[in-house]
């Protein structure tokens, strides 16, 4: 079944080709399509284009629906093209000529684009669920571990002490950043395209605020030109957003790579976390941080991706965008996989606590020493001169500790800080609003 089929069906090989993965992809957009129409009828009750009767008809079998659907046992028909066309056979076979309203004043153009934005808004929510639970142990990993101290690299070579404090600190910094460029990619979500129609608006008198207070969004796209055009944009400001945090997670899991490796030796994780070989009874191969560090890889592709597809289409709807679902859709589950994994290996890692005490670390310590007579009046460069003849004659000495006390240095980590300015981003998405909205939706 088809919306738009008339008299004269498509050719086989053509419908295969035009309707691709989209039949599988629907059902990750089934919940939010009886959502976006549980509005919409809403609405065209308000405008008397349903009665009170027919608006609670459809309400009821809208809401048996969503329930299906929540419950695991909904799908699609065989030979049906979409979600959207499932709904509305279910709702006309059970009330007739009542079920064959609820398209009036849309078109799938801004169904899908609505689904599409109520989708992405319910997984940015789940997925900051997620990031604060790594966030929260690396903080108190941070906090655990501040007094062990690391080398430092610059160029892959020795430069200064660091410590697992600060190691561990700067992934949580980071991913409260990462959600700062998250929230910017929320506000374009929560934009209510609903009612665009086909991209050139309806010439009946619907009401578009009210159906974005209805979803909870904060605000309309208000052109319809430039709603139907968003599709293409928001995936790719959101695949950014994604790619920021998997741009973090790709970064940690090359180092806890390196960390791991005998010639560094700064961390281990129980056998059970790691893998080994079938010829070297020895090895112990960080393989989950090794598909972490390639799955993310891979995710910092996809802006690029969305881009290559929508960036040079005219303004309308173009089937090009069908396209982008089947990388943008399952995004959402591969970086939340790879931020459960993450945690779930960093709650178990094992650190190192004397490495410094070894005499191949001595040089981190230069600068310190450098320092130490900058204090007692020397100046800089003649301190410099100093220490660098001490290392080419073989005489520098060195003790093996850090007594840092500024902002964000290794003994005063500023952690509570850094949990303050992720807690405030959070807060900032006011995902209770949203959540409020729908859930007065479905009663």
């Amino acid at each position: 079944m088809k919306l738009w089929q008339k008299k004269t069906g498509s050719n086989q090989e053509v419908d295969s080709f035009t309707v691709g993965s989209d039949r599988e992809l629907d059902l990750f957009l089934a919940p939010f399509d009886v959502l976006g129409s549980l509005a919409h009828i809403q609405m065209l009750e308000s405008i008397g284009l349903l009665t009170r009767k027919e608006l609670q008809v459809l309400q009821k079998g809208l809401r048996a629906i969503y329930t299906e659907i929540q419950a695991g046992g909904f799908s699609l028909d065989a030979g049906v093209e979409d979600i959207h066309s499932q709904i509305e056979m279910i709702l006309t076979r059970k009330f007739g000529d009542t079920g064959k309203k609820i398209h009036s004043a849309r078109s799938r153009n801004d169904q899908v684009l609505v689904d599409l934005k109520l989708f992405t808004r319910h997984q940015i929510e789940v997925l900051v669920g997620d990031v604060w639970t790594l966030f929260d142990l690396l903080i108190r990993q941070s906090n655990k571990y501040r007094k062990y101290l690391l080398p430092g690299y610059t160029h892959l070579q020795l430069a200064m002490p660091s410590s697992f404090g600060l190691w561990f600190g700067a992934y949580a910094e980071s991913l409260a950043d990462d959600l700062i460029t998250m929230q910017a990619a929320w506000k374009i979500v929560n934009k209510n395209p609903l009612g665009s129609a086909a991209g050139f608006g309806s010439s009946f008198p619907i009401n578009r605020t009210m159906t974005t207070k209805l979803l909870g969004f904060d605000e309309l796209h208000y052109n319809v030109v430039y709603a139907q055009m968003s599709r293409g944009k928001t995936e790719r400001i959101v695949a950014q957003a994604l790619a920021n945090i998997a741009s973090t997670l790709s970064r940690l899991a090359m180092d806890v790579s390196l960390f791991l490796n005998q010639n560094f030796g700064f961390i281990s994780f129980p056998d059970d976390l790691t893998t080994g070989s079938s010829i070297m009874p020895h090895k112990k191969n960080p393989d989950v941080f090794e598909l972490i560090r390639a799955r993310c890889n891979r995710l910092q592709g996809l802006p690029g991706e969305i881009a290559l597809i929508s960036g040079n289409l005219p303004s309308g709807y173009h089937r090009d965008y069908q396209l982008i679902k089947e990388r943008f859709i399952p995004a959402f589950g591969e970086l939340r996989s790879c931020l459960q994994m993450a945690a779930m290996m960093l709650e178990r890692i094992q650190v190192e606590k004397n490495i410094l005490r070894d005499e191949k670390y001595k040089y981190l310590f230069s600068v310190e020493e450098m320092n130490k007579l900058v204090l007692k009046g020397m100046p800089l460069r003649d301190a410099y001169r100093k220490v660098g003849m001490d290392i080419e004659n073989g005489t520098f000495t060195w003790e093996a500790s850090l007594h840092h006390t500024h902002e964000g240095s290794a003994g005063n980590l500023q952690n509570k800080s850094i949990r303050r300015m992720m807690s405030r981003t959070i807060a900032g998405f006011k995902f209770s609003n949203v959540n409020d909205a729908l859930q007065r939706l479905l009663k």
